[in-house]
């Protein structure tokens, strides 16, 4: 989907704010036994340190590689878009979901010498929750932002880019 390196970058964060937000409140509401007000505030005023390194592991590592490797099991242009799509989100959140799950870990969980069954623990839970959301909801909710956003300035109507839905992207990150 997004073809210049500002578009890369605007894609990156889009993803990023709307994975991290979504996996704050989560681990917010485990945390708490139960998400309230109180917790979501307190998830937002954490995403402002998460959220930095969750955008830079994603953009300057894992969107290095992890294509590569899922478009090893489908080809864009040549493969369904939906299985293409779905290897690139899946391959991403395989990678994505332990390195963040340390970073979580080291930053909030202050586990000491228990360190790796903490982060080994946060990492299980996490990962059914960040592979759904990205493939259900973050994803298809950040590329029709990308599309709208993208599509006004190029002077393209939504209804066009909407009718070319998967047909085209072959870019997704966490």
């Amino acid at each position: 989907m997004p073809k210049t390196k500002l578009q890369e970058v605007v894609y990156g964060l889009l993803m990023t704010f709307f994975m991290v937000l979504a996996m704050e409140f989560y681990n917010t509401g485990l945390r708490m036994q139960g998400l309230t007000n109180a917790g979501m505030l307190e998830a937002v005023k954490e995403m402002a340190l998460i959220f930095p390194v969750c955008f830079v592991m994603g953009f300057f590592f894992v969107d290095r590689f992890a294509p590569k490797i899922a478009y090893r099991m489908f080809t864009p242009g040549k493969d369904k878009p939906i299985f293409v799509t779905l290897a690139r989100a899946s391959v991403t959140v395989v990678f994505m979901c332990p390195i963040m799950s340390l970073w979580a870990t080291i930053l909030f969980k202050r586990p000491g010498s228990e360190f790796f069954p903490v982060w080994l623990q946060t990492f299980v839970c996490n990962f059914p929750m960040a592979y759904f959301w990205q493939i259900f909801f973050c994803g298809p909710l950040v590329r029709w932002l990308f599309r709208l956003l993208f599509c006004r300035k190029s002077g393209v109507s939504p209804k066009k880019v909407s009718q070319e839905g998967l047909r085209q992207e072959h870019h997704i990150s966490v």
